[in-house]
């Protein structure tokens, strides 16, 4: 019963499978055959043919020692009847037809007898009781001589089922089954775990790419494998190169944009002083302090613009052992509003990176909480470790606008530039970011909290090694050609 049971549940089980199977390959007529159906369909077929050769084999085994067993077993019987027989002969003063004669009677009375008599000539005087079953697949027949003083009165001859070979399939069949099916369902899980691993970094290349497309600050994915990371660093270069071509014309765009206030005050500022108003100390005053606010803002946006070229353009050039959790304590220490700051940093928070660079990105973001939230709100930073990452979490009292979030880490997208914002900030952050390898994304847009969160890889050995291929191999090497890598890269 147990048996049945099993063998029901399982057939039941393959069919099922079957059926998912070829839903999914009539799917794949319309979209394609994705990578891991097609790992798992090469596993099927060499783990099918396998466990169906092994079947095979077993099979034909069990039936060859099945037939040899019979077959000694005939002869000892067909031995042992012809012996009984002569002794009878020689007893009774009888002949092979006396002996033919009884056997019918003994048949008569309901024995069943798988044997046939011949006499001397070959003759046959006593048939099998159904003579359909000589030769016939599952039985065996071994003839024996009746020998009686020296001479040959006839021959015995032995019919004999394979019992056994029927018994044998019988008991392997579903054992055959299982272990097939097992082996089946370990190729499945095989195909799935080996085409996860394969297609895996290939879908992590696909959505990189996809963001690219859209416009919308990506970096490569961490990738494990020759192929799959020269595949990324050859995307990412494309990346760059395809950004560069409307470059020029963008930034000219924005930088015209971003200057024209500033310009427009100083030259109304110095119209107005030419006018006159120079001759009036109060008048007067008030224009210069205007002059000198929007001067001081297009130096603090050149300086940005001139470290977020330097950034993208040349990378990290060194890669030190660094705290952020110290580095985050130090980055806010001289920002107006320090006090409505509070750091916590928990667990081990090395990476590897450029002081100046982190420092600048944490500051940013840290800036951008208290610039962006009312006056005595908290803000909140902690750095820890997540999932294997080292992860800065910066969060403020207050909303980021649904038209400015797909764009947040852009250049010049700013809500402040009445009150002299760049929007260069959070750029900033982003290049940082992208240059240790890590990212930044807007974990909360609110109300009632904004929180961005800054990702990095920890200090581990194959980090590092990444990370010096990222530099473009400048560790350890001199000062100019540390820069004249990070310029190439």
């Amino acid at each position: 019963m147990i048996r049945l049971v099993v063998v029901a549940a399982t057939s039941v089980g393959v069919i099922l499978f079957v059926a998912f199977i070829v839903s999914r390959l009539v799917q794949a007529r319309a979209r394609g055959m994705s990578i891991r159906m097609q790992v798992f369909l090469a596993l099927a077929l060499i783990v099918g043919t396998f466990a169906a050769g092994l079947g095979v084999m077993v099979i034909d085994r069990v039936e060859a020692r099945a037939v040899r067993l019979a077959t000694a077993a005939a002869e000892d019987e067909a031995a042992a009847i012809a012996g009984m027989i002569g002794g009878q002969v020689v007893r009774q003063q009888a002949s092979i037809g006396d002996i033919a004669v009884q056997l019918e009677q003994e048949r008569a009375r309901g024995a069943d007898l798988r044997l046939e008599l011949l006499d001397g000539d070959g003759a046959l005087l006593f048939p099998a009781g159904d003579p359909s079953e000589m030769g016939t697949p599952g039985t065996v027949h071994v003839e024996a001589p009746i020998v009686v003083d020296g001479r040959r009165l006839g021959a015995v001859r032995v019919v004999k089922e394979t019992v056994v070979t029927k018994r044998l399939l019988a008991d392997f069949a579903p054992t055959v089954l299982v272990i097939s099916l097992v082996l089946g369902a370990a190729a499945a899980l095989a195909a799935m775990w080996i085409g996860r691993a394969i297609a895996a970094p290939i879908e992590a290349m696909s959505a990189f790419s996809e963001r690219v497309s859209a416009g919308e600050p990506a970096s490569p994915p961490l990738a494990s494998g020759r192929e799959v990371r020269r595949l990324a660093e050859s995307i990412d270069s494309m990346r760059r190169q395809l950004e560069g071509r409307p470059f020029v014309e963008t930034f000219a765009a924005d930088l015209s944009h971003e200057l024209k206030n500033p310009v427009a005050a100083i030259r109304a500022s110095a119209e107005v002083l030419d006018e006159g108003a120079i001759d009036e100390p109060e008048q007067a005053r008030r224009f210069v302090t205007r002059i000198r606010e929007s001067t001081a803002r297009i130096e603090r946006l050149l300086q940005d613009l001139l470290s977020l070229a330097r950034i993208e353009a040349r990378g990290v050039e060194e890669f030190d052992p660094v705290e952020v959790g110290a580095l985050a304590a130090a980055a806010t220490e001289s920002l107006d509003g320090a006090a409505r700051v509070t750091v916590k940093a928990d667990g081990d928070t090395r990476v590897r990176g450029e002081p100046e660079w982190l420092t600048r990105a944490i500051g940013n973001l840290v800036d951008n909480a208290l610039v962006h939230s009312e006056a005595g709100t908290p803000v909140e930073v902690s750095v820890g470790r997540e999932s294997g990452s080292v992860v800065v979490r910066v969060k403020n009292e207050g909303a980021v606008a649904k038209h400015v979030r797909p764009k947040l880490f852009s250049r010049f997208v700013t809500t402040r530039a009445e009150h002299g914002g760049s929007g260069l900030g959070l750029a900033i952050v982003r290049a940082v970011a992208e240059s240790h390898r890590g990212r930044i994304e807007l974990a909360a847009a609110g109300p009632p909290t904004v929180e961005l969160r800054l990702t990095l890889p920890p200090a581990y050995r194959k980090v590092d090694e990444q990370l010096r291929e990222a530099a473009g191999g400048v560790i350890g090497s001199s000062p100019d050609a540390a820069r004249e890598a990070g310029a190439r890269g």
